[in-house]
């Protein structure tokens, strides 16, 4: 039986070489039994002979279990990654064993009073501001997931809970069918018109990996499918492309979405009402900075506001240099992305293919790691001949200013038809202090960037680079954390304040000092030409209230299949449609569908949360101004950063770290002003 007994190996190491996916059921279903019997113990008058108090409660409590989360995160990060059709049978037994397992703690009477209890009976003055958070966040789980309930109330949570654990694992199972699907087979040079050279040579080897040597075969993987929407100059075959990209989930076969959608929100709905909420919205913003549905449709609307003159006139300018260069009379939206980048170039004499040369990967990773050593002192040593569990996976130790160890960073960056698309950060295990020693975390950093070609390295675009630093900032949050328990370690904090630290990386990729410490070209070590990088500050902010528009769309659909009228929706295409009207500027297009594979919110963990990106890009904005008035590496500035931030995880509410960091109130209007929406 495979159990991970991690303490045996190098810095705790998981040896992905001995695992066997058949031994993960077994090995949860024994760290389960381990951790309910810790839980007993727990509730033995005999072993604890003292009334329940935070230390023999709550802090016991927050150490049960450790097994179960260990090798929770390893076989989800694995199925995400590196997935199999025996893998994804096996995750759905694995989720409603652990959807019981989470229900039998969460109502667990005996349990729970103790809980109570304490949260009741004790001077929070006396504690610490985590052991107030761990002891607030620990009883308001247990309310919030049915502690309250009645015996029958609580079988119906049950049942909720499992229904939606396969819903969802359904949902992202569809989405990976129909993107790897599809593919564009060309047969004639013709068709490659427009393509960038690195583009038409990974069609060309993905063509030669399915045994289609006299073809070029393009995907739905972003490598392959944003290149050619963006430079192709077939539009024929930019619309066939666009369809199939719009369509994954929404066609007439197995994998269809709309149904599992509709009873994914009913089934939350219904235990946000049963828990006592009006809607499932209400649920999860509660515990948000946001505070309040009201306030999150308020954050949206108002910016909607702003950005919509803006983007109307944009779409003017592009329907005018659309009929200009092409006398194109409608402008569709499989034309929005290559004709952007067209007047993209003509405005700012710049584009993706005269800067990809400048980003390759090897490059880009130096220079976050130099951005990160600048910053925060930390140092990434590559580790050779590490157990992994792709050949593509590269492992680095980190370690602190003092060469200590810091925690262990995975990095798997191309794309392959068993991982799932996207880019994300996550967590193998996460950073906490058990008995005076300082259990470091293991992070891992998942993309899907082009791969190498015999005759080039991997080559980023901009908005690549801006991926792989945005995923490093997450990374940094865990790293760097400091805490004491781990359910308040690194991005362990509201869900609208985790992206703070990503999307604030960002803004280093459009400083020349940052730039010039990484950006040179792969065949001649030449740096990026000053030219290019006062281009790419100009660029920040081309088409800006489109990209808003199109992010606000995205937060008001996710509300609006979260609110209090979900009972109403009975058709996903008219849920679009609503909102298509208070942001959509083009034709629409009948048989595509944002929903039915919007995996944030349907497998991911954005339900009724999707508005947070935008909420941290008003909060980073605030952050970032600081640095740009003090300097990007200002050290005293960003030693401030981290000790308010990065390492306190979520152990005090993320308004008083913000503020302990800002020294004032967050203003968002500084988001409106980065936007170029108002100049002051």
């Amino acid at each position: 039986m495979m159990l991970l007994h991690l303490k045996n190996t190098p810095n705790e190491l998981i040896p992905f070489d001995k695992i066997n996916i058949e031994d993960f059921m077994p090995s949860l279903k024994s760290a389960i039994t381990q951790s309910i019997n810790q839980i007993n113990q727990i509730n033995q008058l005999s072993i604890h002979p003292d009334k329940p108090n935070f230390i023999n409660t709550i802090e016991a409590l927050e150490h049960c279990g450790e097994e179960v989360e260990l090798i929770s995160n390893l076989f989800f990060n694995l199925n995400s990654a590196n997935t199999s059709d025996r893998m994804q049978d096996i995750a759905k037994e694995f989720s409603a064993l652990l959807s019981d397992y989470g229900n039998d703690i969460l109502f667990n009477k005996a349990l729970f009073k103790k809980i109570k209890q304490v949260y009741n009976e004790t001077n929070q003055t006396s504690l610490s501001p985590e052991q107030q958070m761990l002891l607030n966040n620990t009883y308001k789980k247990f309310i919030k997931n049915g502690a309250k309930l009645n015996e029958d109330e609580q079988n119906k949570l049950r049942i909720l809970d499992k229904a939606l654990s396969k819903a969802t694992i359904s949902f992202e199972d569809n989405v990976l069918a129909e993107t790897n699907h599809f593919e564009l087979e060309l047969t004639s040079i013709t068709e490659l018109e427009g393509l960038p050279q690195y583009c038409i040579d990974a069609a060309k080897q993905c063509a030669e990996e399915k045994n289609k040597p006299h073809l070029w075969v393009f995907t739905l993987e972003p490598p392959s499918y944003i290149p050619f929407i963006t430079y192709s100059n077939h539009r024929h075959l930019r619309e066939k492309i666009y369809k199939a990209y719009t369509s994954r989930g929404f066609q007439k076969n197995a994998h269809n979405n709309q149904q599992l959608i509709l009873d994914i929100i009913k089934l939350r709905s219904q235990r946000a009402q049963l828990l006592g909420y009006a809607s499932y919205a209400h649920l999860i913003l509660e515990e948000r900075m946001v505070e309040s549905v009201d306030n999150a449709n308020q954050f949206l609307h108002n910016l909607l506001s702003a950005a919509l003159p803006f983007a109307k006139q944009e779409k003017v300018n592009l329907e005018q240099f659309s009929q200009q260069l092409d006398n194109l009379k409608t402008l569709e939206k499989w034309d929005v992305p290559y004709y952007s980048q067209k007047l993209k170039n003509k405005l700012f004499s710049i584009d993706n293919e005269k800067l990809k040369p400048y980003f390759a990967l090897d490059k880009v990773i130096e220079g976050v790691f130099e951005t990160a050593q600048k910053l925060f002192d930390l140092d990434f040593v590559k580790l050779n001949n590490i157990s992994v569990y792709h050949k593509d996976v590269v492992v680095y130790e980190v370690l602190n200013k003092n060469k200590q160890h810091q925690g262990i960073l995975y990095m798997d960056f191309f794309p392959r038809p068993n991982k799932r698309q996207g880019a994300w950060m996550t967590n193998y295990k996460q950073q906490h202090i058990v008995n005076q020693i300082n259990n470091r975390p293991h992070v891992s950093i998942v993309c899907n960037f082009s791969k190498p070609l015999p005759n080039a390295p991997s080559l980023l675009t901009f908005e690549e680079v801006t991926t792989l630093f945005h995923e490093f900032g997450h990374a940094l949050h865990s790293l760097c954390s400091n805490v004491t328990y781990q359910s308040l370690a690194g991005t362990n904090v509201f869900w609208d304040f985790v992206e703070l630290p990503s999307q604030i990386l960002e803004n280093w990729c459009y400083e020349k000092e940052c730039l010039q410490l990484f950006a040179k070209h792969y065949q001649t070590n030449e740096a990026l030409p000053l030219e290019y990088i006062e281009n790419i500050k100009k660029v920040a902010n081309f088409q800006s209230g489109l990209f808003t528009l199109r992010q606000l769309g995205f937060g008001l659909l996710d509300l609006m299949y979260h609110d209090e009228n979900v009972n109403l929706i009975l058709s996903v295409k008219d849920v679009e449609q609503k909102i298509a009207k208070l942001i959509d500027l083009w034709p629409p297009v009948l048989s595509s569908s944002i929903s039915c594979a919007f995996s944030h919110i349907f497998s991911g963990g954005y339900s009724a949360g999707y508005y947070s990106y935008k909420w941290a890009e008003a909060i980073e904005a605030d952050a970032y101004e600081l640095f740009k008035e003090q300097g990007i590496f200002n050290k005293p500035i960003a030693d401030k950063f981290k000790s308010t931030i990065l390492s306190k995880g979520g152990t005090e509410h993320p308004t008083k770290l913000f503020y302990q960091f800002r020294e004032r109130a967050l203003d968002t209007k500084t988001l409106l002003k980065k936007s170029g929406f108002v100049t002051a």
